[in-house]
């Protein structure tokens, strides 16, 4: 092979590595924001902090499970106040724990007493009976379970959880129970710091809060990529701040009062930055927004679990609780707080409390001070100049190897710097840096078009992602064929009421509208490997299974579907500022066999399916109005997909059909459906059978109660003005229970 880079090319080469590098290097200095840098220093910082886990158990702090067990023993979630004081009770006087915190909010009364309708009764119905009156009198204490919940807490050294909001809903910002006494106030501070303010919050009943010696806010930050890394020790509100929950358990662990910040100014003294804060002797490192890294221990259970109904039921082992730190939270999925974090995709929002509690006593929090930033930019500028005076004069040979060695070099030592110094090293532009300055040289002089890679572009370039054109490039005779007949999943969407509101648009506005709906939705199709067939004005007509063959091409279809719903969705509130109408779309899904292939005439041809399972595709989106849902799906998609859900809508014949078909709605994965939603598909299966069954009084009754129980579901609308039909109109004996379109 010949030497790939040669003295001609040199400075071409040269001048192109260094823009990579002064684009890299004006990214760390926070000239300009790569997002993709962002995304690999997650996944770096992941990778670290998976290989450096300490694993094993801490027994010092326990969490008390409102698990599945419990539930399943002490009754659906929200418990009664007063069971939870029963818990505490255990808790502090018959395991002789020291401290419990609440990963639970408290910010609605408890109801489920009775006391509320005794009290009415008593004021009102039963007004002028005195009997009444007296014996309510004396229950009174007992009922009002929020007073007994409240004297549960008070002389122990309980802490309470709420939450901030950082955004407003419609109704504005949301102030919901009483704050505890701020951490810290602006006076505590010389400039304001830099450090998270929140717009509204959600905390606990003023009697509970009163009660309790101490609350945190239990507010997690977010990563773009959903994983939770950070917990902001401090939140600021209408100039005071607040301290988190694992910070507020942390200062009575320690018995500190005071919690005293130290600050940076930054360059022109606008604000300050908290570099760490301290608690007596421990010092507790923070990001430059206060925020702490979670030190996480391992996998779920780094931490003793107990189940909550063992402690109520004094069945859980006393050396397990006595004198430890206890988190009352859950693991339950029902219960919606499971997070996304570097260990474990679906972890428990209160083991994420625990690990940090651990790292503060531990003091092994990691540190991320300002001159990270210096630090990452010199590694940054001499590794880039070293690539960039040595590759171009190397062969692919020895540029591989020394930037293999460049690359390990530095991985390595930064993970050392992790792992025994406790600080974090950004790494991941100086990984991309080398990477992408390899792939340059490596790359040059080669970049040109193959003949038979054109011919794959140009026949299927417009249906198809460029990544399924790689994909058909590798082997470009398959698909260079004519029509064939091959299983596939279609799908067709379409706006609803497009007429009436492109009324209201010019021209121009209707064409920009359009053109970046359907290249959003267009996008989402292409991301579940689908191929466009055409665009129908506001229609889009798609295809899985061809030109690449996919055997989960129904899956992939009906999650391209969800996923353009939920794209529509997205959309709306843009549209809406830019004065565009809101648009809503139905979509339709059949499998069957069809014929595929390049088809049309001498003049034109295009790369399309046809066939009856084409047409009962378009049918299918045509009966999403009908039945007020948004994808309907026919019944060969839906016995190609055992792991969804689905909601049976009708058994139908469609224009043009003969045989009935079954429709289907598609709710969810198994894994993924309520127990609440499952109880709702049996009694609605109920309804439906009693419906085929002719029994209309009876069918007309189940329907009322899904009406009146659940959602108001349009299909529920639609058997009821059935029923009422077909009480007046009865059907033949020979009726099977289908139901007949005549339109399209």
């Amino acid at each position: 092979m010949k030497v790939l880079y040669n003295l001609r090319r040199n400075p071409v080469l040269i001048a192109l590595n260094v823009l990579v590098l002064s684009v890299l290097l004006a990214n760390t200095a926070g000239l300009i924001h790569l997002p993709f840098i962002d995304f690999l220093e997650n996944y770096a910082y992941d990778a670290r902090m998976l290989i450096g886990m300490k694993g094993g158990k801490d027994p010092r702090i326990v969490i008390v499970d409102i698990d599945e067990k419990s539930l399943a023993a002490e009754g659906r979630w929200p418990w009664s106040r007063n069971k939870m004081a029963r818990l505490l009770d255990q808790l502090f006087d018959h395991y002789q724990v020291s401290l419990v915190g609440f990963d639970i909010l408290f910010a609605e009364p408890d109801k489920s007493s009775g006391l509320e309708v005794l009290e009415y009764l008593a004021a009102n119905d039963l007004g002028g009976v005195p009997e009444f009156k007296s014996q309510l009198e004396q229950i009174r204490e007992r009922l009002d379970y929020d007073n007994i919940f409240a004297k549960s807490m008070s002389g122990r050294a309980v802490v309470l959880g709420y939450y901030f909001n950082t955004v407003a809903d419609a109704g504005g910002a949301i102030r919901s129970g009483v704050l505890p006494s701020p951490t810290l106030t602006r006076n505590d501070f010389r400039i304001q710091p830099k450090v998270k303010s929140a717009i509204g919050y959600g905390a606990n009943l003023p009697e509970l809060q009163a009660n309790a010696v101490a609350a945190g806010h239990f507010n997690p930050d977010i990563d773009v990529d959903g994983i939770v890394r950070r917990v902001p020790l401090l939140y600021e509100f209408e100039g005071n701040y607040y301290e988190s929950m694992s910070l507020a358990m942390s200062r009575q662990i320690l018995g500190v009062d005071r919690l005293e910040p130290l600050l940076a100014d930054d360059i022109a003294g606008n604000y300050a930055t908290v570099e760490w804060f301290r608690l007596g002797h421990i010092r507790i490192p923070v990001d430059e927004f206060a925020q702490a890294i979670v030190p996480y221990r391992g996998k779920q259970g780094s931490f003793p679990y107990v189940s909550a109904t063992d402690v109520l039921n004094s069945q859980a082992a006393a050396d397990i609780l006595e004198d430890t730190i206890v988190l009352i939270g859950t693991s339950a999925p029902g219960l919606f707080d499971l997070r996304s974090t570097p260990v474990q995709n679906k972890f428990p929002g209160v083991e994420i409390h625990a690990n940090l509690i651990a790292g503060i006593l531990d003091q092994g929090i990691k540190e991320l001070p300002k001159y990270v930033q210096g630090i990452e930019f010199i590694h940054l500028f001499i590794a880039g100049l070293i690539i960039t005076l040595l590759l171009p004069f190397l062969t692919p040979v020895w540029s591989m190897l020394a930037t293999t060695g460049l690359l390990l070099l530095s991985v390595a030592v930064n993970y050392i710097i992790w792992h025994e110094v406790n600080i974090v090293l950004p790494v991941a532009a100086v990984v991309a840096m080398i990477l992408i300055l390899l792939l340059l040289n490596m790359s040059y002089g080669f970049f040109f078009e193959r003949r038979i890679k054109g011919q794959i572009t140009d026949l299927f370039g417009q249906y198809v992602p460029p990544e399924l054109v790689d994909e058909m490039s590798e082997d470009p005779a398959s698909y260079i064929r004519d029509a064939e007949e091959r299983e596939l999943t279609v799908l067709f969407s379409d706006v609803r009421g497009f007429t009436t509101l492109s009324e209201g648009l010019t021209p121009k506005e209707l064409s920009s509208l359009m053109n970046e709906f359907l290249s959003e939705l267009t996008r989402v199709i292409h991301d579940h490997r689908g191929t466009i067939d055409k665009y129908m004005g506001d229609a889009i007509m798609a295809f899985w299974g061809a030109p690449v063959k996919d055997p989960d091409h129904a899956k992939h279809a009906l999650t391209a579907g969800l996923a353009m719903i939920e794209r529509m969705y997205a959309l709306q509130d843009v549209f809406e500022e830019r004065g565009w109408p809101r648009l809503y779309i139905g979509v339709g899904l059949n499998t069957g066999n069809m014929s595929v292939g390049n088809m049309g005439s001498r003049f034109r041809t295009a790369y399309t399916v046809i066939g009856d399972e084409v047409n009962l595709g378009s049918r299918l989106e045509g009966l999403t109005k009908e039945y007020g849902v948004e994808l309907i799906v026919g019944e060969n998609t839906k016995n190609a997909l055992p792991d969804y859900v689905f909601r049976e809508l009708d058994l139908v014949r469609v224009k043009g059909k003969h045989k009935p078909i079954g429709i289907y709605q598609p709710l969810a994965l198994y894994s993924d459906v309520s127990k609440e939603e499952l109880e709702e598909l049996e009694h609605y299966q109920l309804a439906l059978d009693t419906y085929r069954a002719k029994n209309w009084d009876d069918a007309e009754k189940l329907f009322e109660e899904l009406k009146q129980k659940y959602e108001a579901r349009e299909v529920y609308n639609v058997y009821l003005k059935r029923l009422d039909f077909f009480r007046k109109n009865p059907p033949g004996t020979d009726w099977d229970g289908v139901f007949t379109f005549t339109t399209k």
